[in-house]
């Protein structure tokens, strides 16, 4: 190292200042590398922070011990301004979404920047050697002129990053604009001025160390309140708090201090006495107010509103969400965007919905993103939803495997703990019920879930489970008018059985009189047979009779051994497989028990060709009867079975079927307090499964009773 040389006063300054400037830029390096989440913009802003860092660090060891190479400094100078004019060009090219005119004007600028930054790193031996003797005197003006290009590009770009801002998020981004533009514009004005005088002025060189100095904690606080530029800053609260304490304390103490050297050298005889009470007074005052609530909860709301950016900028996220679960952004079912809108919140790609149903059980509603068969269909949550239902929690599985203590020891199904891409539980709560839960897979990049996760999930989860009520009770409000359009039609079949008896009534009226009237014995039975045809069109109509919900303890053995026999008229013929040896009650309404297994059996067969297999099974499984109709038929495609299977007056049948047998067989299972689960696949066939409450207590043998 060359030896040190006397420093001038203006040196002096040109060492403090770059030598600031390179540790405030550092310091920002460090803050925003351990906050960056690997977006381009971020990274950009990364490389032009640490740029600007190497570039300070150049200058102020130049300044100390003028032994740095004139081209090393250029070049610094080049990419400094390269790095700060291409992450300008990104943020204007995120305002302009990369396409159209203004993209490929950006692009080309971008491809300038470059060139220009190659023409002025690159020593003028090599990108000049073509050129005839005595042009080089010329080269330093040529460096000047485009050293002032690239002040005056930048100064550009700023300004239309403020311009295409709009009004409302400018304060997001003023403190950069300033900052850069700060830098640009005392640039412009140094090689100006250079450029009209043919010499750099070295004061204005010494002094742009500290200006530059000054633009790192705007662009600090751009950064912290821009998280879209892909970064986390997290900087305790008490030690902002107790900074900013004693930071003003400092202030204070050195405003009393000036204003005591003033009563000690103006305030004549009595300076002494009167800057001794003013001392005493200064501190009391002092004392008084760093010991005072009220200040210290003004400057913690001071801190926590100026200082701190939070992970989600909840207007927008708000905003965002609505425009989801009101189908403006993902032209989806309901169901998909409430799963949709909560993986968006912390980055995950799928999930799957669980909500209750009329009966009280809550069953497998939808899945976003993942298989269908991740979890069964029948997977029992009961010890979840009565966890759920108390605790308002968003549960972490991840925390969970590691810790079930954490969750009050919760057990959920082992194919939950199993699969590792479950992740986060979320409670669909409406009016403090709880609606269903989301189980979303986990995220595609590791993320912390702390409290302000936990809470964004759970205020965007009540506002999905409105919109799912409301979607409910619109479904119902549906429901209910078809049911009153039936009944209107039900008017209408009452009516016309009406004729129908009053003609059979005049027909017997008139038999004791007529009977031995050949035309009258014709007419008579020409009437009987036309009254017995529409009611025969009517019955086949209005199908599932309406019983009473009263039930009785019944073997539900007995009922589908007797389903399998009468449906075995009809091919491919049910079969019973295995046959429990054992009792199996229930308690239901015996025929409408029946109707309901043969419609399903019935449903099986017409699915099935007439060399395909229809198998009935009746087991039990944890406290229930499970009656399962397995079939080798056509199947359903899960759309179908979602949204169509059990929806009200909705057949395949045409002007055959009312669209009212599985409906009803749901209904009726979930009266019982049981639940119905189909799978089916197209072309492989369906499997039915109805479980059953079990009897706890046996009936009297006398209330045993078989269909018939």
């Amino acid at each position: 190292m060359p030896a040190a040389h006397a420093l001038t006063s203006t040196g002096l300054v040109g060492v403090f200042g770059y030598g600031l400037c390179a540790a405030l830029f550092a310091l920002l390096g460090v803050v925003l590398l351990t906050g960056w989440r690997g977006r381009l913009q971020g990274g950009l802003l990364v490389f032009a922070v640490l740029a600007s860092m190497l570039w300070a660090g150049v200058l102020a060891v130049q300044a100390a011990w003028q032994s740095i190479p004139v081209q090393w400094i250029w070049g610094s100078e080049a990419v400094r301004n390269l790095a700060w004019i291409l992450f300008l060009i990104r943020l204007l090219e995120l305002q302009a979404g990369g396409r159209g005119p203004r993209g490929r004007r950006l692009g080309q600028a971008r491809l300038a920047a470059l060139l220009l930054t190659l023409i002025l790193v690159l020593p003028p031996t090599q990108l000049w050697w073509a050129l005839p003797p005595g042009v080089e005197s010329q080269l330093a003006s040529l460096r000047l002129i485009l050293r002032l290009l690239t002040a005056i590009g930048g100064l550009v770009l700023v300004e239309q990053v403020f311009r295409n801002t709009p009004w409302q998020h400018r304060w997001g981004v003023k403190f950069l604009c300033l900052g850069v533009g700060g830098l640009f514009a005392f640039d412009f004005f140094l090689f100006a001025d250079a450029l009209l005088f043919q010499r750099l002025d070295m004061d204005l060189w010494a002094a742009r160390g500290a200006v530059s100095a000054l633009a790192a904690p705007l662009i600090g606080v751009s950064a912290a309140r821009n998280p879209q530029w892909s970064f986390d800053l997290f900087v305790s609260r008490k030690v902002v708090f107790h900074s900013t304490a004693l930071f003003a304390a400092g202030v204070y103490l050195l405003v009393m201090s000036l204003v005591g050297y003033y009563i000690r050298y103006y305030g004549g005889e009595w300076s002494s006495v009167i800057q001794t009470v003013f001392f005493f007074g200064a501190g009391m005052v002092l004392v008084v107010l760093l010991f005072s609530g009220h200040l210290r909860s003004r400057l913690k709301v001071l801190v926590n509103k100026h200082f701190f950016n939070y992970r989600y900028d909840y207007r927008e996220e708000w905003l965002h969400l609505i425009d989801v679960l009101s189908g403006r952004v993902l032209q989806a079912c309901l169901p998909e965007r409430v799963i949709f809108a909560l993986g968006e919140l912390v980055d995950s790609p799928g999930g799957i919905l669980w909500l209750r149903n009329e009966g009280g059980h809550y069953e497998h509603a939808r899945v976003w993103n993942l298989a269908e068969d991740t979890l069964d269909k029948a997977t029992d949550f009961t010890k979840l939803t009565d966890f759920l239902t108390h605790r308002h929690w968003v549960i972490n599985l991840t925390d969970l495997r590691r810790d079930p203590d954490a969750y009050d020891a919760l057990e959920l199904p082992p194919a939950v703990y199993a699969d590792d891409r479950l992740w986060l539980i979320v409670p669909l709560r409406h009016d403090d019920e709880l609606m269903g839960f989301v189980i979303l897979a986990r995220s595609r990049a590791a993320q912390v879930v702390n409290w302000e996760v936990m809470d964004m999930l759970k205020t965007a989860a009540r506002q999905a489970s409105s919109y799912l009520a409301l979607d409910r009770a619109a479904r119902a409000l549906a429901d209910a008018r078809q049911f009153e359009g039936f009944n209107r039609l039900s008017a209408f079949v009452v009516h016309d059985l009406k004729n129908l008896i009053a003609q059979l009534s005049l027909v017997a009226k008139n038999a004791e009189r007529h009977r031995h009237n050949p035309a009258f014995v014709d007419d008579a039975i020409a009437t009987i047979k036309n009254s017995v045809d529409k009611m025969n069109r009517l019955l086949g109509q209005l199908r599932g009779p309406i019983a009473s919900a009263a039930g009785v303890g019944v073997d539900l053995r007995a009922i589908v051994a007797e389903v399998v026999r009468t449906r075995a008229a009809q091919e491919p013929a049910p079969v019973l497989e295995p046959a429990l040896t054992t009792p199996l009650r229930v308690r239901a309404d015996p025929d409408r028990l029946a109707a309901v297994i043969s419609h399903i059996v019935q449903n099986a067969q017409e699915a099935t060709p007439r060399d395909g297999r229809v198998v009935v099974h009746l087991g039990r499984s944890a406290g229930q009867a499970v009656i399962e109709v397995r079939d080798t038929g056509v199947g359903m495609d899960a759309d179908f079975v979602r949204e169509r299977l059990f929806k009200p007056f909705d057949s395949t049948k045409g002007l055959t079927g009312m669209g009212v047998g599985a409906y009803e067989t749901r209904e009726f299972v979930a009266s019982m307090g049981g639940r119905v689960v189909v799978d089916s696949v197209p072309g492989h066939g369906t499997v039915f499964r109805l479980f059953v409450p079990i009897e706890v207590s046996p009936a009297p043998a006398g209330l045993t009773m078989a269909a018939g």
